[in-house]
């Protein structure tokens, strides 16, 4: 491991006692983690492709947690192309698991709601991902665990608002920042 990794505390700055690194070693040790981190998740997400429900859980997971919204804005929230959501909400609705009502604020559109199926549907593969991260996480210490959560939600807030001012510093709401933003996926 390189300068500034936790994996490798006496190659960080400042020495095993400290923990401290100075910020351009700790941006090195983090850039090379993401990359790495991004390569599994990106494999993981290649295997997940051939389990039935894979696309659905993304859109499932914003339509529970962010509530009713149009085809488009559930692709822009989900950074997914608009024809790969729509074969996706299709088959969802014609298997019950989300439903279109018309969007009273424009007769002409349509939402999307997910059913109550949907949302057991979500539950469930909500249960499934933490039922795996718990058997990953099982032999870290309880502060451990705790720290990784506390500063991975700094981190993913931290990336959301700067995605937010380098995007467009005027606008507080952009879309790409607004996938990162959630914290309950």
């Amino acid at each position: 491991m390189g300068k500034g990794t936790v994996h490798d505390p006496e190659a960080v700055a400042g020495g095993p006692d400290t923990g401290a690194s100075s910020a351009e070693d700790a941006a090195t040790g983090l850039g090379s983690e993401l990359v790495r981190f991004s390569r599994l998740i990106s494999a993981s997400r290649q295997r997940a492709k051939f389990e039935q429900g894979a696309g659905e859980r993304v859109l499932l997971a914003r339509l529970v947690r962010d509530g009713a919204q149009r085809a488009t804005d559930l692709a822009a929230a989900t950074l997914l192309d608009l024809s790969t959501v729509s074969r996706q909400v299709r088959s969802m609705v014609e298997r019950g698991l989300i439903e279109r009502h018309p969007d009273p604020e424009d007769g002409r559109g349509t939402l999307l709601h997910p059913t109550e199926d949907g949302i057991a549907a979500f539950e469930a593969y909500r249960r499934q991902r933490d039922a795996e991260l718990t058997q990953l996480l099982q032999p870290w210490s309880p502060e451990d665990r705790y720290q990784l959560i506390r500063l991975m939600a700094r981190l993913n807030d931290d990336l959301a608002q700067h995605q937010i001012t380098r995007h467009d510093p005027g606008n507080h709401s952009g879309s790409v920042a607004q996938q990162g933003a959630s914290k309950h996926d």
